[in-house]
């Protein structure tokens, strides 16, 4: 199999952009895109939020690219790709790819898709990355015979719609759960049932995870902070690891039982997960909710309150800091929280148990179609 620099078998080219403040150049009917319009899901782009008029262009000096442009981001951030399903012009933030007859364009763009770790490690820049077109250019890639690269192209798109229709069934998944919630228990904040409300503090115990800074170890048990708590789970691969002692003596104040809920409290914040794998870990930088016998409240039910448009009103307007973003303790402790009757939250309970099943069948699924996927990408690039 021949293997190319892209600058051999692509024309690469960039744009940049006309003057903000003349009135003339803009609005017109010329396409001009810029990194922040193309996402993880973006494959065919066929227009832009701002367009450029005629007199725009000429003045800037820019220069379109055709339709089957391989559009790729080259700052801010790196390694964004979509392919041009019409002629465009675009900011500085690209070096794109008009493909000779020796690459397929979906072949390109899967390539790059699959390599973003690897194009973000090529930026250089101190105030931020950027990717040049010189390190573009000189990035290799297989290029084996046109039929073999569309048949690439084919097993790696029948997959990926796999891997979108499992991700989208998940997110219905969820909006049936809240659906539910919105059914049973209504507007948690004008409380039209006319319920209890309490302190979360009240009928939860609430506390967090350890205010130290502990040593780290190449062995030892998993200290879980806000990074580890994302897309309704807990993740264990990338924590850091500390010493049976400081393990101890974490666990002496803020111990993680099975049913517990934990949320994390600096970055990104809220996405609360309910504790169901061995919690054999201790926790930084999380709010850990426990339930006892005495509650009168269930964890699914306060999780899904804690999800709810409430928590966008109560709890993400307790949001401080500037660069780093955290919620109190002491604010998440005067959650105010409805107290539907028992028999209430246990058919909610019973209902999330049903989807859950479902959804551990649709996650089952997704992850075979991503294992898949991920071979695929070994196979036809590596």
């Amino acid at each position: 199999m021949a293997k190319y620099k892209l600058g051999e078998i692509c024309e690469i080219v960039s744009g940049s952009t006309p003057k903000t403040g003349i009135a003339e150049y803009w609005d017109g009917n010329l396409k001009w895109i810029t990194p922040a319009e193309i996402d993880d899901e973006s494959y065919i782009i066929t227009d832009s939020a701002r367009k450029l008029t005629e007199l725009g262009v000429k003045k800037t000096g820019l220069s379109s690219f055709p339709s089957g442009t391989v559009i790729l981001s080259s700052r801010a951030p790196i390694g964004k790709v979509a392919i041009a399903g019409c002629e465009m012009y675009c900011n500085q933030g690209f070096k794109n790819l008009i493909c000779s007859d020796r690459i397929n364009n979906r072949y390109l763009y899967w390539f790059l898709k699959g390599n973003t770790t690897y194009l973000n490690s090529l930026g250089r820049g101190a105030t931020f990355k950027e990717i040049s077109k010189k390190i573009v250019s000189d990035i290799e890639i297989n290029v084996p015979e046109i039929s073999q690269q569309l048949a690439a192209v084919d097993a790696l798109e029948r997959v990926s719609e796999i891997i979108r229709l499992r991700k989208n069934q998940l997110q219905k998944l969820d909006e049936l759960i809240k659906a539910r919630f919105v059914e049973l228990f209504g507007d948690t904040v004008l409380n039209p049932f006319g319920w209890e409300k309490a302190l979360l503090s009240t009928v939860c115990d609430v506390r967090d995870g350890t205010h130290d800074s502990p040593s780290y170890y190449e062995t030892g048990y998993p200290l879980v902070t806000s990074k580890n708590v994302s897309s309704g789970k807990i993740n264990l691969t990338d924590c850091s690891l500390i010493c049976e002692s400081d393990f101890k003596k974490i666990n002496e104040r803020s111990k993680v039982d099975t049913g517990d809920i934990i949320m994390p409290m600096i970055g990104t914040i809220g996405k609360p997960v309910i504790v169901d794998i061995e919690p054999n870990f201790a926790i930084k930088n999380v709010a850990l909710i426990k339930f006892k016998d005495s509650s009168r409240v269930l964890n699914a039910y306060v999780r899904a309150l804690l999800m709810s448009d409430y928590f966008e009103d109560a709890v993400l307007s307790k949001v401080r800091g500037g660069t780093q973003k955290f919620i109190s303790l002491g604010d998440i402790r005067k959650l105010c929280v409805l107290v539907p009757p028992m028999e209430k939250q246990e058919q909610f309970v019973m209902f999330v148990n049903q989807v859950d099943k479902s959804k551990i069948a649709v996650q089952k699924s997704l992850d075979e179609a991503q294992l898949l996927f991920d071979s695929l990408m070994q196979r036809y690039f590596e």
